[in-house]
């Protein structure tokens, strides 16, 4: 079998979730049985000081019979943090914080003959 016919074979559906700096992919494939499966793909990016950045990725197998298991807890999860939490991010909430703090703040001019 040629290299694209594989690649047609292997992935069947695929979707993108972009969130800041990560994104997730998830994908159906197919196994060399021909059945199906899902890999959730977690790649996020980092910078380096001198302004080049890699991609870390960590990878997911979730097979059929593992499904609604992980459906049921996943959902608990998120419910969970949902009714305990609510659906506001708190870090954006403190960003936000910070922000009017700095703004509203009063700074003295020190000079460097101060210390």
């Amino acid at each position: 079998m040629r290299d694209n016919e594989m690649l047609e074979k292997e992935e069947i559906f695929s979707k993108v979730l972009r969130a800041g700096r990560r994104t997730y992919f998830f994908d159906v494939r197919s196994t060399k049985a021909d059945d199906y499966y899902v890999t959730i793909t977690e790649s996020k990016k980092f910078t380096e000081d001198d302004g080049s950045f890699h991609f870390k990725k960590h990878k997911i197998y979730l097979y059929k019979e593992d499904f609604v298991a992980f459906k049921e807890i996943l959902n608990e999860m998120t419910d969970f943090v949902l009714d305990h939490k609510g659906e506001e991010v708190i870090s954006e909430r403190h960003q936000k914080d910070f922000k009017k703090e700095l703004a509203t703040a009063s700074f003295t001019n020190v000079e460097f003959d101060d210390f």
